[in-house]
């Protein structure tokens, strides 16, 4: 490519069904196991841990669709949730609509997603994949008699639905090759033809559906990486041909929804934070659209949700989370209060159009997971649910803050972290450092009971909010993707010499984490700063980014493009070759490494991680550990199951606690 001649050895591996593939997998699973067995003690007792901070029996916090209260629940040992309902009354009977463990029970790996109740409440549709490809059958059954339909929809993608006569759902199928999101049909239960509304020709753009929460219409996006376009559609009329809502344009990322009797749309045209405009029903050109919410430099719009009298408006200010709510009739914008400097608040479970109660969750390093909600007139919040977590834990045992780093070049780098109360910094403490910084994607400070497993023996817990994310707007995006997608490892490595510098932790103490795009990250800091860290776990990694972007039969390749760059073109690909983590293997000596992946990964295909650790084995030279372990049944997101997918953070802190010297 362009002159430039790259070898491969380990290029065979690009086939799943290669019995020598297979095997080679294998042999590095057995590898693995054989390392691991003197540790399987440890490996137990922390799933018993972590297992025993989860209640047996479990009930979510009901919301109000209809005139129902919908949850989910669990029942003791069971891996999957029991969907329910009452009827509004104090004393209804409960109603199961769907026990998923009966579905999943004779299956290695089950994902049911978009449990969707029709809008009249007598039918629901849901998605199924049992193999972890991300590719969903759509089934359908009767709720007043339990029974399922006939209607069965193969090879689709989880996002459909509902069109308002609780007859037609519209849903998304991808490409059978590079599964991107391509065309969405339109089903009539019964029927036997399903229809084609909209098929994305773009090979960047991936295209999905949503319904606004007034009902009134359906929207089909086509989204780039920094780009959108899209068309609308009556949710009461849904065999009438979509409207194009504006055209696309480069670098011009626009999303709509409908506020009764007008649209409203979010948009970053002439505002890289983006704002908030609104348009008539009849006119969509931009000569009608009048601004709401104006651009501020310093605050991200992240989202919004438009009731009948207010909007929710999901902000970020200098890395913290907040949510304004505008009132309609008047423009008055009041910001809601929170208690805490680092924690996360986001919108959930919203369906009643003309409420005065907003549904938010609310988390931080310190707080589980609590579903609240707000009255938009009265200000008056209420605690719906807490997560319930077991095994002796105390919020006031841990403490969480923001440090602000200096980067190599001025930046101010934000970190969250958590830890124990008491300790020191004498360079001794065990510190895990946690990065992604890509696709804009902001990794919120929450609340994960698992890790407490490691704070409790002593680890503090970092997020490096690094470029290539969003926590401070959309420009810290900008300056960590494409050709300054050094910025990204150049910001978690500088974070890592100033935890050392600081006192938290040292180099013989340091370990850091990151998965698919954090892999990349990963790949990176292991081949120019492995003096830093004493191990490194990969999950998922995405290390192999010029041979995969040139290729555009693999999944997500096309649409990549605007976020690392083509390596058609010469600039990119000789940037993207400056870092690429398989590319720049090297003779010197590499942090003990645990890589994981799984052989149906649609998003990174398993055989990067494979070819990187084979690759590694060629060159490093030193003695450390090098694991590879392939979950055989799973793909991207590993394995399903509460219990279950404990599994594979056991195996994480397992091999972190053993280079700690930790084995209790």
């Amino acid at each position: 490519m362009h002159g430039h001649v790259r070898v491969d050895d380990y290029f065979w591996m690009n086939d799943r069904e290669n019995p020598d593939v297979i095997a080679w997998l294998e042999h590095e699973n057995a590898h693995t196991r054989d390392v691991m067995a003197p540790l399987k003690g440890l490996e137990q007792s922390l799933y018993t841990e972590m297992r025993g901070r989860i209640p047996e029996e479990e009930r979510s916090a009901p919301y109000r669709d209809g005139d129902y209260w919908y949850y989910h629940r669990y029942e003791a040992g069971h891996e999957y949730p029991i969907y329910c309902r009452r009827y509004l009354e104090p004393d209804a009977a409960e109603e199961i609509l769907l026990d998923v463990n009966r579905l999943a029970q004779d299956e290695d790996y089950f994902s049911l997603q978009n449990f969707a109740v029709s809008p009249d409440h007598r039918k629901v549709a849901y998605g199924v994949d049992t193999q972890g490809r991300r590719i969903y059958t759509l089934f359908f059954r009767d709720l007043d008699c339990g029974d399922l339909l006939p209607d069965r929809i193969d090879n689709a993608t989880p996002n459909f639905e509902w069109a308002n006569d609780s007859q037609t759902i519209l849903y998304t199928t991808q490409d059978p090759e590079t599964l991107r999101w391509n065309r969405i049909f339109r089903h009539t239960l019964g029927g036997s033809d399903d229809s084609l509304v909209y098929e994305e020709s773009d090979d960047t753009s991936w295209l999905w559906l949503e319904k606004s929460l007034s009902s009134q219409f359906l929207f089909l996006v086509s989204a780039a990486t920094v780009a959108t376009e899209v068309r609308y559609l009556p949710a009461s009329s849904p065999g009438q041909k979509p409207l194009l809502f504006l055209p696309r344009e480069g670098e011009h990322e626009y999303f709509v929804t409908d506020g009764g009797d007008r649209f409203f749309i979010l948009t970053n045209y002439n505002a890289t934070n983006f704002r908030i405009m609104e348009a008539p029903l009849d006119d969509t050109s931009r000569e009608r659209w009048r601004e709401l919410v104006p651009h501020r430099d310093d605050v991200l719009i992240e989202g919004f949700d438009v009731f009948r009298d207010y909007v929710a408006v999901a902000t970020l200010e200098q890395g913290v989370v907040g949510i304004e709510v505008l009132i309609r009739n008047t423009g008055e914008t009041r910001r809601m209060e929170f208690d805490e400097e680092v924690f996360t608040a986001y919108s959930v479970d919203n369906y009643r159009y003309d409420s005065e109660w907003f549904r938010y969750t609310y988390e931080s390093m310190t707080t589980p997971e609590s579903t609240y909600d707000f009255n938009f007139k009265t200000r008056e919040r209420r605690l719906v649910r807490e997560d319930t977590v077991l095994g002796g834990f105390d919020r006031h045992n841990y403490e969480s803050k923001r440090l602000w780093v200096r980067a190599r070049d001025g930046a101010r780098i934000p970190v969250s972290m958590v830890y124990r109360r008491g300790i020191q910094q004498d360079g001794g403490n065990p510190l895990l450092q946690y990065g992604y910084g890509a696709y804009g994607i902001t990794i919120e400070p929450d609340f994960d009971p698992d890790l407490l497993s490691l704070l409790d023996r002593g680890f503090i817990y970092a997020v490096a909010h690094v470029r290539g994310g969003s926590m401070l707007g959309r420009d810290w995006y900008y300056d960590g993707r494409q050709l300054r997608k050094m910025n990204t490892f150049n910001d978690f490595i500088d974070v890592s010499r100033f935890l050392i510098a600081a006192g938290y932790t040292s180099p013989e103490h340091l370990y850091a984490q990151g998965g698919s795009a954090g892999g990349l990250l990963m790949g990176v800091i292991a081949n120019i700063a492995p003096e830093l860290y004493n191990g490194i776990v990969t999950k998922v990694p995405f290390v192999d980014i010029v041979t995969t972007m040139l290729d555009s039969s693999i999944p997500l390749t096309t649409g990549e493009w605007d976020e690392w760059g083509d390596p058609h073109q010469r600039t990119f690909y000789d940037y993207m070759l400056s870092y690429s983590p398989y590319d720049n293997v090297r003779r010197q000596d590499y942090p003990n490494m645990l890589v994981t992946t799984g052989l149906h990964d649609s998003q990174v295909q398993y055989w990067e991680p494979a070819k990187w650790v084979a690759r590694l084995r060629d060159y490093k030279t030193d003695n450390n550990l090098l694991l590879l372990h392939t979950d055989m049944q799973a793909g991207h997101s590993g394995k399903t199951g509460r219990f279950r997918s404990i599994e594979d953070t056991t195996i994480d802190y397992t091999f972190l606690l053993h280079l700690e010297g930790i084995h209790e």
